[in-house]
């Protein structure tokens, strides 16, 4: 029920409407966007992970690959490198045995055995060292094939297979790209519909109108003030003949209802026992709730009274035009309760000349059946007289409403009329009859004092913000609608729910 209550009031206003409407259209833009999203993962997202395992492992096992053809083109150059270095130190010492048969060959002192000797172990020295001569060769050859093999077959293979890898990730992508591409197309017109739907909804907003209804909504309903009128003061020294009752001028209501009041007292005037009451005004928010609850309910228990001001606060903010029009403030109620009244009347009396003319023309087709059946009449005249009840219930519904909207403020005037009457009557004419009848304007004496049980953010006009715990003087008591004027210390003066204060004894 608060949903509808929200929605209903949502939609008095164009621009209220307008962006509910472009709520709705960006729903659907976001519905058109989630699905994007999940055909992006599912057609693109997902296929890209997965190639991209694939990837990084195809292109692992390929590095993998030319590390190991290098670790064996450097396993046969360490090779090589020993069988180099000991073919060079062979050589060495057969050069150092042939240099010394030589010597002793050349010595005179040496023997022929010691030349013997010194050329076979020259010998020996030589044939080992052309065997390594023989090794270094064939590791040479040997590297030297494994070193083109690795630079001329290996390596290009390896970076064929990686450019390939790297060729197959390009596709990839350039499908991926091709295919949201794709995915946003089919969604594009849906999403044009939905722009062109947020369009329309701006182009709808007829700002006129809605001033035109918050200005409805909220006016007061009272009329502007008349000319003041021109107050003699001479008459007053006039006596009457029966030398009681002086002419005193009329005092002039003031409209303003929530003021600032200046409690004078003066020995003249202590004998003004009633205040003159200000023509009453209520807030319009949240009255029909607080006598609900308050009112209606009966006092409640002090635990459950945050949780029930938030409902009528929830219930104040969202409220919806009711029947009676008692959302309204009380002058512009009864204006609307009036204007309705009329309608319903002017429609009861069409209805009811449209049911003296079925019955003339009924007594005619008695009186002279060659016109008419009268039996075909009936379902008509039985139609007519239902709506003439249903009318007539209508028109007493919103007389009662009518009245007691008019009651409240009737029974405020009998009280201020006889308050006033009683001043006359009991007018001393010794006093001095050139008062300031302004004074009695201002002077509204207090009526008790009342403690804040909670805090009150008054936002409506003639409504005031009250702190918990706050000390507040009582200058209007609750009239049966659940408001009561209140007086700070501050100065401030205006209307607060009663149930946010307790009155002090």
């Amino acid at each position: 029920a608060f949903s509808h209550i929200f929605l209903l009031l949502f939609y008095t206003k164009s621009n209220y409407a307008s962006f509910q409407d472009i709520l709705a259209e960006l729903n659907d833009y976001a519905g058109q966007r989630e699905l994007i999203a999940e055909n992006m993962i599912e057609s693109i997202c997902n296929n890209l992970s997965k190639y991209l395992q694939e990837l990084k492992q195809e292109r692992k096992n390929h590095l993998s690959d030319a590390r190991k053809a290098q670790q064996s083109l450097d396993s046969s150059l360490k090779h090589l490198e020993s069988t180099k270095k000991r073919f060079a130190k062979e050589w060495a010492e057969a050069e150092k045995t042939v240099q010394q048969v030589e010597r002793l060959e050349n010595d005179p002192n040496s023997t022929k055995l010691d030349v013997e000797k010194a050329k076979h172990v020259a010998n020996a020295r030589t044939r080992a060292a052309e065997e390594c001569r023989n090794d270094y060769a064939a590791e040479l050859q040997k590297y030297n094939k494994e070193q083109n093999c690795y630079y001329y077959v290996e390596i290009p293979q390896i970076f064929n297979k990686l450019q390939d890898l790297d060729e197959n990730r390009i596709r990839k992508m350039a499908e991926g790209y091709c295919k949201f591409s794709d995915i946003e197309k089919n969604v594009l017109p849906i999403i044009s519909r939905c722009l062109e739907g947020i369009t329309a909804a701006g182009t709808k907003i007829d700002e006129k109108q809605d001033s035109l209804l918050f200005i409805e909504q909220n006016k007061s309903g009272f009329e502007r003030p008349a000319d003041v009128e021109f107050e003699d003061y001479t008459q007053g020294i006039k006596v009457s003949n029966s030398d009681t009752i002086l002419n005193q001028p009329k005092l002039r209501p003031k409209l303003r209802l929530f003021r600032k009041h200046k409690v004078k007292e003066e020995p003249n005037t202590s004998r003004l026992s009633a205040p003159i009451q200000q023509p009453e005004e209520t807030p319009s928010s949240a009255s029909t709730d607080v006598c609900e609850h308050v009112g209606a309910a009966g006092p409640m228990d002090p635990a459950d009274w945050p949780q029930q001001l938030n409902k009528m606060e929830s219930r104040t903010f969202f409220q919806a035009a009711a029947e009676d029009f008692s959302h309204l403030p009380p002058e512009q109620r009864k204006k609307k309760l009036q204007a309705k009244i009329d309608d319903i009347s002017k429609d009861l009396q069409k209805e009811q000349d449209q049911s003296d003319a079925l019955e003339k023309m009924k007594d005619v087709y008695v009186k002279n059946s060659q016109l008419g059946d009268p039996a075909r009449l009936e379902p008509q005249i039985c139609q007519t007289n239902q709506k003439i009840g249903h009318l007539k219930g209508e028109l007493a519904k919103y007389e009662t409403w009518l009245s007691e909207a008019v009651g409240g403020e009737e029974s405020s005037n009998n009280t201020n009329n006889n308050s006033q009457h009683s001043l006359e009557m009991t007018s001393d004419p010794s006093q001095n009859i050139y008062t300031d009848f302004d004074e009695f304007d201002d002077i509204e004496m207090p009526v008790g004092q009342c403690t804040a049980l909670y805090t009150f953010e008054g936002n409506n006009e003639g409504t005031i913000s009250i702190m918990e715990g706050e000390l507040l003087t009582v200058m209007e008591k609750d009239k049966g609608d659940g408001w009561m004027r209140v007086l700070r210390a501050s100065g401030e003066e205006g209307y607060i729910p009663s149930s946010y204060v307790k009155i002090n004894a």
